[in-house]
């Protein structure tokens, strides 16, 4: 379970980074992944859910552990990775809509070629009457020692945090492949 934490965790020096959870920022033209997590945060800090998680790591038998009270804000740090409203990335992305069966809308932000430093590949947002219910995206990273690649994943029902997933697989030069999968409930 301790490789659990450090899949969700965050680094102690945050605070001072102005893209931790609860720093100032302003909206910019993609969705904003930041406000939706800093909302999510304040809500579920001060309503006290547990969790229940899944991990499986390197294809082995998943282990279920609940857990009754979560720091929200190092709990969806990881999700934080997914803001695309940076300055830096400003016109990397294409935009498309899409309208699904039952009224829902997806948004898909898609990252443009020449924008090879930027994590995020894709972003995925689909909305019901304007209000998130599902986010999806393709991060990775890439570079000569380390090769890492995930799929995130949120969940919302009536505008609050219900689902949440990260899985992926990490490899760093000499040593062996690791793959994982996290799922959490909100209880």
């Amino acid at each position: 379970m301790g490789t659990l934490l450090a899949l969700t965790g965050c680094d102690k020096g945050a605070a001072a980074d102005p893209a931790a959870p609860g720093a100032a920022h302003r909206a910019g033209p993609y969705f904003d992944v930041r406000g939706l997590l800093d909302g999510q945060v304040r809500q579920l800090t001060a309503s006290h859910p547990g969790v229940e998680k899944r991990v499986s790591l390197r294809g082995g038998a998943p282990e279920t552990v609940r857990v009754p009270q979560v720091k929200w804000a190092d709990e969806l740090q990881i999700f934080y990775q997914a803001d695309i409203n940076k300055a830096a990335l400003r016109g990397a992305y294409a935009v498309d809509s899409t309208s699904l069966p039952g009224g829902a809308v997806r948004r898909t932000y898609r990252l443009r070629p020449g924008h090879d430093n930027a994590p995020v590949l894709r972003l995925d947002v689909t909305s019901q009457a304007s209000q998130p219910q599902e986010i999806a995206a393709t991060l990775r990273q890439d570079n000569t020692l380390f090769f890492g690649q995930k799929l995130l994943q949120l969940r919302l029902q009536n505008g609050r945090l219900s689902q949440y997933s990260a899985s992926g697989v990490q490899k760093l030069v000499l040593f062996d492949t690791l793959r994982y999968h996290t799922a959490a409930r909100v209880l």
